[in-house]
């Protein structure tokens, strides 16, 4: 930027800036490979017109987030976007890193729930126990792991602490020692919002539905993939 002056003026709106959509743009030098690069006088950010690698585009990791909350397999994704599986799965982890949990109300009704699935083999069984608020549908927190109780209480103190005035829960014994009885409730249908939430879930993500050929392979990917799908 200190050598602006030795850069040349691009005509009338000939280029327009992607992230400030300015138009006060100049020319600043090629790249290794020969093509022009542009840098905005507004934002100060440099650009191509025309990438070679469709990952560095502007707005990929929206269009990730979007196919992501869709469905969309890696694989499919991938395809759809023209960019490398690998490269994908970089992408969808450096995403959610960036996802900060949403704040959890207080005084709120909840509904917690355990979704089976399994990671690699269907010998290794994990389950996505999470929260949904009753009157929003929102899911203010999630993990993944086996049904002991530090797993379960990760996301009851969660709530707890929140001062949530109502937990309604199926029947595992596990609850009954971890919720405060004045708040816990057990009922046949205490649990109707997260059950449809479930097959929402198992709908719309496919290494959570029954009977397919789709399945995780990583821990990891699981868990960014319910990040950009509940809070992305």
């Amino acid at each position: 930027m200190k050598n602006a002056p030795s850069c040349s003026k691009v005509s009338d709106r000939a280029v327009q800036c992607p992230c400030c959509k300015g138009f006060h743009v100049i020319k600043n030098g090629f790249t290794k490979t020969g093509k022009q690069q542009y840098c905005c006088k507004s934002c100060q950010k440099r650009f191509l017109a025309c990438y070679t690698y469709h990952a560095y585009e502007q707005g990929i990791d929206r269009d990730i987030i979007s196919l992501t909350k869709e469905g969309m397999g890696i694989r499919s994704t991938a395809r759809f976007l023209k960019i490398s599986a690998g490269t994908l799965l970089s992408r969808i982890v450096l995403i959610a890193e960036s996802i900060t949990p949403p704040a959890v109300p207080s005084g709120k009704t909840y509904e917690v729930d355990e979704m089976q699935t399994f990671i690699k083999k269907k010998d290794k069984r994990v389950w996505l126990i999470y929260a949904l608020d009753r009157h929003t549908k929102n899911i203010p927190c999630f993990n993944i792991g086996t049904r002991t109780n530090k797993n379960l209480n990760f996301v009851l103190k969660t709530l707890q602490n929140s001062q949530a005035k109502r937990i309604y829960t199926d029947s595992l014994k596990n609850y009954k020692s971890l919720i405060a009885k004045k708040i816990h409730k057990v009922t046949n249908s205490g649990t109707n919002h997260i059950e449809r939430k479930n097959l929402t879930v198992r709908t719309h993500l496919k290494r959570l539905s029954r009977k397919t050929i789709c399945f995780t392979k990583s821990f990891v990917i699981l868990v960014c993939i319910l990040k950009i799908y509940f809070w992305g």
